[in-house]
């Protein structure tokens, strides 16, 4: 039970940051500009003594102070002694206490996590209070094929449809979850009980799915299927495949499998990617992939050390770095790619871990990833080097409208708090609609 002045206090906070969002998006409509600060792109070299310009949520220029065109009566932010560099993306989240698939099967290609995630969950703040600014929500590894994920913005917002992220004239706002390995097979009901059922289960459904694409184009289409239909984007491209993998003869049976079917392949966790990195490359397919700093969990995660992104990167992987939040804290997010250095990773490799990399692994880079004229005004003020343990994230942008700010004492408690700090559950905040 919360007590009333933690109540009370929450409450207040809730008004607080309602204030602070309605005053910066009336201010979102004039031109800002950031100056002074060192500016990582993700588009080419950094730029030391920089400035960004943006404006109505877009970036309008960005350069060398001096060097930029700034509209007549913009906002001037001094921004000097800080680094400024591209939003993250996380593009392996469970924020948002997200639901997927139950125990009836398997295999839920027609279930849509966008139906199971609360946008007033604590974990939202928090990953913004990390720097994240895009994030593909996933269900869980419990299943072959646990269902479609969703592509958020961590805009403020009070319903999903205020933070989806969908691709450019279209409805589909994310890919399809699958996995193999342990979490999948378990032990009884209607769940495969080995690897190698597990991968006929799979192909089995892709088949049906082919089928059913082609009767669609027949003069007898088929009933509508939900799961079917979801399948068919799958096999038409339009849905990124986001596959949970951990040994290395589960990536390789992953990778099989995106070579019969012809889906579009993200290979996720790769914990013995580095055994088969050169496969991997040679199949062009990218790895998200996750680093912890500490031992244990399951066994076939056992063979996972940091030089996993080293190793994957000089293979010529397209490497990002994801959270799996809970697992790592969305707040901790910029120590992957720092431990990723710390085993040999080439610098510039791991902050695009973390930024225009996992934008190309979602199909977002147009839109996200790098700061460049154009693109969405999603950005983050760091008081140091991103890599540093010492660096703390003090705003996060999302399209023009800031959604984090340290000096704001009731953001300042997500960026702190800890464990069980208020509720005694499995959150490290309160969850404040309650």
């Amino acid at each position: 039970m919360l007590s009333n002045q933690i109540r009370q206090a929450l409450l207040i906070a809730v008004g607080v940051l309602g204030l602070l969002a309605a005053d910066t998006a009336h201010a979102q409509d004039d031109p800002h500009v950031f100056r002074g600060a060192t500016i990582y792109t993700m588009s080419g070299d950094a730029i030391d003594n920089g400035a960004l310009v943006i404006q109505n949520g877009e970036i309008l220029d960005v350069g060398s102070v001096g060097a930029v065109d700034v509209p007549s009566g913009a906002v001037e932010v001094d921004a000097s002694g800080q680094v400024i560099m591209p939003g993250l993306i996380d593009t392996h989240s469970h924020i948002g206490g997200v639901s997927g698939g139950d125990g009836s099967s398997p295999l839920h290609p027609g279930v849509r996590t966008i139906d199971g995630i609360n946008v007033r969950n604590s974990g939202i703040m928090r990953a913004r209070a990390g720097g994240i600014t895009t994030v593909n929500v996933l269900s869980g590894s419990g299943h072959l094929m646990s269902g479609q994920t969703t592509h958020l913005k961590l805009r403020d917002g009070s319903t999903i449809d205020d933070l989806l992220l969908c691709y450019e004239d279209s409805d589909i706002c994310g890919g399809m979850k699958m996995a193999n390995g342990t979490n999948s097979q378990r032990d009884s009901g209607p769940f495969p009980g080995t690897r190698a059922k597990s991968a006929a289960e799979a192909r089995a459904l892709f088949l049906e799915a082919e089928a059913y694409r082609d009767q669609l184009n027949s003069d007898d289409p088929p009933d509508r299927d939900l799961g079917m239909e979801g399948l068919v984007e799958v096999l038409n491209g339009e849905r990124i495949v986001h596959f949970h993998t951990h040994r290395h003869d589960d990536i390789m049976t992953a990778l099989r499998l995106r070579d019969e079917f012809g889906f579009e392949l993200v290979l996720h966790h790769v914990s013995e990617g580095w055994r088969v990195a050169d496969e991997i490359a040679e199949a062009g397919v990218p790895a998200s992939i996750i680093t912890l700093d500490s031992p244990g969990g399951k066994h076939e995660a056992v063979n996972l050390y940091f030089k996993n992104g080293r190793v994957l990167d000089e293979a010529g992987v397209d490497v990002s770095y994801h959270t799996d939040d809970p697992i790592t804290d969305s707040r901790l997010f910029l120590r992957s790619p720092a431990m990723g250095v710390r085993a040999g990773m080439d610098r510039t490799a791991a902050l695009e871990s973390v930024t225009i990399a996992g934008a190309r692994q979602l199909g977002l880079e147009d839109r996200i990833g790098s700061l460049e004229p154009g693109k969405d005004a999603d950005f983050i003020l760091l008081s140091g080097d991103p890599l540093s343990t010492y660096t703390r994230v003090n705003e996060t942008w999302i399209e023009g409208m800031r959604v984090f700010d340290r000096s704001n004492p009731d953001d300042n408690a997500f960026f702190t708090g800890g464990y069980r700090i208020f509720d005694g559950t499995m959150h490290h905040v309160h969850d404040i609609n309650e």
